[in-house]
């Protein structure tokens, strides 16, 4: 079993950790453990049961209204619900829950059935991304087992890899960008879904993968002369220092434009060398491709 921190669960389901407190105050559907030193945590179950209810309250439902409702009849209004991005946040947590529970053919028949019914760009655009921006969170906090991290991200990898390869090569620009992770960094499917929106966008990349250390960067930008260098950082070992590596790569590769992404540079407020920019979002991350 998982143990959730209260922030964890207000990151996952967008409710306030003091709206949370408040409902475990009045209402029954949540009943946190404490540790030794009296610090909430949370179940799996526990986890799933704020999603739904979040769910439901966003699109009407009032919580006291909620709170009677039986596992089924929760289960059917969340069925019921007509809103495309309820069905959307549905799905989402779907997949959060199958996770927690390592029941990774149920998270692989769930990703598949969106894919059938909407397409692999809308999957990424819908699903996979917005999937992968809530779990990055629990990843930096190791709130989840390193195995259900990796069972779903094997999943993930190979609807990614589909959705890249069945890209037509439709290109706009002979520009180059290059896409890789520093060393001893393997979380990969946020750059992989970058690489996804520069060829949907006709933009050549050429993908570097994982755990690229500086020196074979160099190399490569060297041989390349790509038009900027792109990493994607979702999650970071506990002894990568963010301030040092810019540091060493503005240090090798001063001339040429990097961009950083990703959930680690939310909380970077140190200022960056002259040729490093972050793109904290999305739309930032897809404007930036369309100036191209």
């Amino acid at each position: 079993m998982n143990a959730f921190t209260i922030k964890d669960l207000e990151n996952l389901s967008g409710v306030k950790a003091h709206t949370i407190r408040i409902w475990e105050q009045r209402y029954s559907f949540i009943k946190p453990q404490r540790t030794g030193t009296n610090i909430r945590y949370y179940s799996n179950e526990e986890l799933k049961t704020i999603l739904n209810i979040a769910l439901l309250n966003r699109y009407g439902y009032k919580i006291s209204h909620i709170d009677k409702m039986d596992t089924r009849e929760l289960e059917e209004r969340i069925q019921n619900l007509a809103a495309v991005h309820a069905k959307q946040e549905s799905v989402l947590n779907q997949l959060i829950s199958h996770m927690v529970e390592m029941e990774i053919d149920d998270f692989d028949d769930v990703l598949s059935g969106y894919i059938a019914a909407h397409g692999i760009d809308k999957t990424i655009m819908d699903v996979i991304f917005p999937f992968l921006e809530k779990v990055g969170i629990l990843w930096q906090t190791n709130h989840i087992y390193p195995a259900q991290e990796h069972l779903v991200t094997n999943v993930i990898r190979q609807k990614l890899v589909v959705g890249i390869e069945n890209v037509s090569n439709n290109w706009r620009s002979d520009k180059l960008v290059l896409l890789y992770l520093p060393e001893n960094e393997f979380h990969e499917l946020g750059l992989l879904y970058v690489n996804y929106l520069l060829k949907k966008r006709g933009v050549r990349s050429l993908y570097l993968g994982a755990s690229l250390p500086l020196k074979d960067l160099e190399v490569v930008v060297k041989m390349k002369n790509p038009l900027y260098l792109h990493t994607h950082l979702t999650s970071v070992a506990h002894n990568f220092n963010l301030e040092k590596y810019m540091n060493q790569l503005h240090q090798r590769i001063p001339d040429v434009p990097v961009i950083i992404s990703g959930p680690v540079t939310h909380d970077y407020k140190k200022s960056v060398p002259a040729n490093i920019s972050f793109k904290s979002t999305l739309a930032e991350v897809m404007a930036g491709i369309e100036n191209i």
